[in-house]
């Protein structure tokens, strides 16, 4: 899932400075443990798993007066392990109606309890994990009732929402569509509420004429019934996690598209779908792309996506029908500010991390979140370069950097006092990160051939963390507890202080490396390192291991080097401190190849914007191949001299009109009107009224 919080971009603050039996199974409350940390005391161990749902069919209709969901719900399950004789299941806010067991085509009721929340069925007999039972249950959801602190921890919890549901908003769409996401499904209709419970589906739902419906899987058929109103019938037959099941409607256009022969679509309000090739029309190349590079094809029967009213978050990776949040009913005009391309690449990599397998539990929900994050890294990195991926792996560390909650978290945790605050900056961009790492310690090869291995072992199942490192050690023939148990399973990040000396007398360049990160919240780090020495416009690379508090390391150089560049590859989560001076920086910006090394350059010349050097690389830096860059020059110009100004106007101008970000061209466009209003501009500013993007219009009227 792909949080509405955390769709808010760091860029701005980083810038510019989602049971009982023969044989007794207990359900138990989470453990206690004791220790010295930040909710010690709690342990969140995964769900004892004792009924086993195989398929869930659902047959709904809606009462729109009252918001309610009426639903039949047979549900084909077993036990998991000993023999069952009780069923409980998750049921949140019903009315239950009756419940039944099924045989073929005899039904017989069955007793049951109900506390408003879960529904316990006594069998009327004991079936072994050999036996399957079938159940129905006759039943009334009414999410709009549930109370907040009560029945659900949060407003965002109610499992099914109606939008609009009297019409009272003129220009609003009538709508309907639901959230599984965590445990939330069980709000409207039966099910067990945890991530290792998969299942295959059905669904149908009755609907007025007209109103469009998209669930997981393929719709087997559409009946109209003669009355006003049709039933459509959906079917998925491969198994997923109960929370990743959906249901939405409205009127919406579906805009088909395909990806070898499977169907691929798009659900959008009319007025917004001839725009759906502009949002979406990348997605056959994004499921091309991932296929490819993980060696396993896209594995689900075909893929939508639908664009809903007052969504409860970004985005969700239902199976097979993703749902995302109105901004991306967008125009031309505001596509050319934003394209969500990283929202689209994050919840299609959810298709093979988080529904082909599902973290165990929700304290294992970065091998969903990490990883559908660094999706949006392998996207960029694959149809923009290297500079464009960074960008985004750098803006992630700094989300990451500017939360100082974040530095308290292990990132896969099991303190956790509320499952909703596994959904932060840990599980998704540090995370992201760390897999980064990850794959520059083992390479390129090991890291997709352990991807392709951890998925095709845990298929349609589950995982943990330690069946992702044992896949990595698996592939790499190597021991990689120490790389997981300092990054995932522990808190915090390195804080390094670099120092470099050079011994004109022995010809040796020295680089001291201390840890200063407090050992009681994180660990002491080792970190596999490449330094590289700059010597007149040549770099020797050497690598190094950084794994004491201190370290010195020493490397002989004929010369004193003009650059020592630590972290080469610009791909450590750290702090960094280092004692360069503003002609080093220089050298890094010019030489140095990467957008980190640039971006760190332009960075730390802007906090001297009275030296010459700085300055004019600042300067330069309006011409950088990346707008990120292009636009922190621009926003540093109002610091620098009159006369450093003065040599920057036409370059302003010319950005103000013709830099194809329009990011940048708004940023110019303030600059002229701020920094250069004593200029004659008007000409630009003029031409500049032409220009369609949003951002830039409202930069012209500020």
């Amino acid at each position: 899932m792909k949080a509405s919080n955390l769709l808010l971009c760091p860029l701005m603050a980083a810038l510019f400075l989602c049971s009982c039996s023969s044989t007794k199974n207990i359900a138990l409350d989470p453990i206690s443990v004791h220790g010295a940390r930040k909710n010690a005391d709690i342990y969140q161990a995964s769900y004892t798993r004792v009924t086993d749902i195989l398929h869930t069919s659902l047959d709904l209709k809606l009462d729109w007066d009252s918001a309610y969901v009426i639903g039949k719900a047979t549900i084909e399950a077993k036990p998991y392990l000993n023999p069952l004789s009780e069923v409980v299941l998750d049921a949140k806010g019903f009315r239950i109606n009756q419940v039944s067991l099924v045989d073929g085509f005899d039904s017989k009721p069955l007793k049951y309890t109900y506390n408003n929340k879960q529904l316990s069925i006594d069998l009327g007999r004991t079936f072994t994990d050999k036996q399957k039972f079938k159940i129905l249950v006759d039943y009334v959801a009414m999410p709009d009732k549930l109370k907040v602190g009560t029945d659900i921890g949060d407003p965002a919890s109610r499992g099914f929402y109606f939008i609009n549901r009297d019409n009272a908003e003129p220009g609003k769409p009538r709508q309907f569509w639901t959230q599984g996401e965590t445990q939330n499904n069980s709000c409207w209709f039966p099910t067990i509420d945890d991530p290792q419970e998969k299942m295959t589906q059905e669904i149908s739902i009755t609907l007025p004429t007209g109103m469009v419906s998209l669930s997981n899987g393929l719709l087997d058929f559409s009946t109209d019934n003669g009355d006003g109103t049709h039933t459509d019938s959906w079917r998925q037959e491969q198994p997923h996690s109960t929370y990743l099941t959906m249901l939405a409607g409205g009127d919406f256009k579906i805009v088909k598209d395909t990806w070898r022969e499977k169907e691929v679509s798009y659900y959008m309000e009319p007025k917004y779908a001839d725009n759906a090739q502009l949002i979406f029309g990348k997605t056959p190349e994004m499921i091309e792309f991932f296929s490819t590079k993980l060696k396993v094809d896209y594995p689900w029967e075909k893929y939508a996506q639908i664009v809903l009213r007052d969504f409860s978050g970004g985005a969700m990776e239902n199976t097979t029908a993703t749902t995302f949040f109105e901004g991306m009913n967008m125009t031309p005009a505001e596509y050319l500010d934003e394209s969500h391309e990283d929202i689209i690449s994050h919840e299609l990599f959810h298709h093979w991390f988080g529904d082909l397998v599902t973290s165990e539990s929700w304290s294992n929900l970065p091998l969903n979140e990490s990883f559908a994050t660094y999706g949006e890294y392998l996207w960029n990195e694959y149809k923009y370069g290297r500079d464009e991926a960074d960008y985004k792996g750098w803006n992630d560390a700094n989300a990451y950097f500017n939360d100082d909650r974040a530095k308290e978290a292990d990132v896969i945790r099991f303190n956790y006092p509320d499952r909703e605050q596994m959904f932060d900056v840990v599980s998704y961009q540090k995370g992201g990160r760390i897999l980064h790492m990850l794959r520059k310690t083992v390479g390129d090869e090991a890291f997709f051939e352990t991807l392709n291995l951890y998925l095709k072992r845990h298929s349609f199942a589950t995982a943990e963390i330690h069946d992702l490192r044992l896949a990595f050690e698996e592939v790499t023939g190597r021991d990689l507890n120490w790389f997981f148990n300092q990054w995932f399973l522990a808190a915090g990040n390195p804080v390094l202080d670099i120092n470099t000396q050079y011994d004109a007398t022995t010809k040796k360049s020295l680089v001291t490396v201390k840890q200063t990160q407090s050992l009681s919240n994180a660990p002491l780090y080792r970190l596999p390192v490449a330094i590289d020495f700059y010597i007149n416009g040549k770099a020797e690379r050497k690598q190094v291991i950084v794994d004491q508090a201190e370290q010195s390391f020493s490397f002989d150089m004929p010369q004193q080097p003009d650059l020592v560049n630590f972290d080469a590859e610009k791909y450590l989560l750290c702090v960094k401190k280092e004692n360069k001076t503003a002609a080093q920086y220089v050298i890094q910006y010019q030489q140095a190849p990467l957008f980190v090394d640039r971006i760190e350059a332009i960075q730390a010349l802007a906090k001297q914007p009275g030296d010459k050097q700085s300055a004019a690389t600042i300067i330069s830096a309006l011409q950088d191949k990346h707008w990120v860059i292009r636009r922190l020059a621009v926003k540093t110009i109002g610091s620098l001299s009159k006369e450093a100004q003065a040599s920057a106007h036409a370059k302003l101008k010319e950005l103000a009109l013709n830099d194809p970000r329009s990011y940048v061209r708004a940023s110019a466009i303030s600059a002229l009107r701020k920094v250069y209003k004593a200029d004659r501009n008007d000409e630009t500013l003029s031409k500049a009224q032409q220009d369609q993007s949003p951002t830039v219009l409202k930069a012209l009227s500020e």
